[in-house]
């Protein structure tokens, strides 16, 4: 079952020199129980379409799309009040920094308690206040807090961010949604409780069939548990599809330099190895390049990337690209697909 179907979704910054476009017409679908990424570097607006998808972005940005479904219903032609109510339900967000995403003034047991569906308490209001307390005890446990005593009593600012990061993902699955949105869960977080989030969706996946959206920059983390793949660079979507097969054969040259980027782990490195990195910085919005807006740094850049590639699909891959990968073997010698 198709969950959420977004078509050209675009998103513009209203400011003193002009309209900016954040996010140039990107698609994409996601079916139910499937994960998906959201992956290419900071900047290239990943978060915005995930803000933009539960609607939390204010009043500077303008965003239009062709079509903005979930489960059938197009979210664009909705009062913001019933939006608010079919996202409040069935859609959940974990933001980047839980730290500030978190009320300072209030303890964690109140917050939890809050995120609590009140459909699912029964009784008296004595006996709903218990049924709170229970819930939000077993809603710790699920996320790995044992000591949920000591955690319901703080404040957020008295915890720790992997903590604050868990009791996040406790909140947003408070009310069992449909599709949960983790915008980069494990920025900032040490190793072990960034293996330990991991773990904790992984689960949620598999143990409750609910779909995820992940904005990560663990690009070999999401090799082994998502389905699709979508990268970013600087707004536009460059290259959409099944992980495993992007993986092993990227079309677009920007996949190719983020995966080339992974170390691997299995040959060992000599002293002061060089690490491979695309050379060049993603521009800004205000200064984009011409054409392709990888261009500037493309090691495939030709005479005809002046001029906007088309997004093309081929066997359920998407990629915008005058010149990708796969030609580069399949028609060797052609002067126009090789890197000059």
């Amino acid at each position: 079952m198709q969950l959420l179907d977004i078509r050209n979704l675009t998103i513009e910054l209203e400011t003193p020199d002009g309209i900016i476009r954040a996010v140039d017409k990107v698609s994409l679908s996601l079916k139910e129980g499937e994960v998906h990424a959201l992956v290419g570097e900071s900047g290239s607006g990943k978060s915005l379409i995930a803000k933009a998808i539960v609607g939390v972005l204010n009043s500077r940005w303008h965003i239009t799309a062709d079509r903005m479904h979930w489960q059938g219903i197009d979210l664009m032609r909705l009062s913001p009040e019933k939006r608010r109510k079919i996202i409040g339900q069935e859609i959940a967000m974990i933001y980047q920094d839980p730290s500030s995403c978190l009320d300072p003034t209030a303890k964690i047991a109140d917050q939890i308690a809050e995120s609590i569906p009140k459909k699912n308490l029964k009784g008296y209001f004595w006996q709903k206040k218990k049924q709170k307390k229970e819930r939000s005890i077993a809603l710790l446990h699920k996320v790995g807090i044992r000591d949920h005593t000591k955690i319901l009593h703080s404040y957020p600012h008295e915890l720790s961010d992997g903590i604050c990061q868990k009791v996040m993902i406790a909140m947003a699955i408070a009310r069992s949604p449909k599709l949960l949105i983790a915008d980069e869960p494990t920025t900032a977080l040490e190793s072990t409780t960034q293996a330990q989030v991991f773990r904790l969706l992984k689960s949620l996946n598999l143990l409750k069939n609910m779909s995820i959206l992940m904005i990560s920059h663990e690009l070999e983390e999401l090799s082994s548990w998502t389905h699709g793949l979508h990268v970013l660079y600087c707004g536009q979507m460059v290259e959409a599809g099944p992980t495993k097969k992007i993986y092993k054969s990227p079309y677009h040259p920007y996949t190719s330099a983020l995966l080339k980027s992974l170390p691997d782990y299995n040959k060992g490195l000599k002293h002061k190895h060089e690490i491979y990195a695309l050379k060049g910085t993603i521009p800004t919005l205000q200064h984009l390049p011409i054409g392709c807006r990888l261009g500037p740094r493309c090691p495939q850049a030709q005479r005809d990337c002046v001029k906007t590639p088309k997004l093309n699909t081929q066997h359920e891959r998407s990629y915008a690209c005058h010149f990708p990968l796969i030609n580069i073997e399949t028609n060797k010698g052609n002067s126009k697909c090789s890197p000059f």
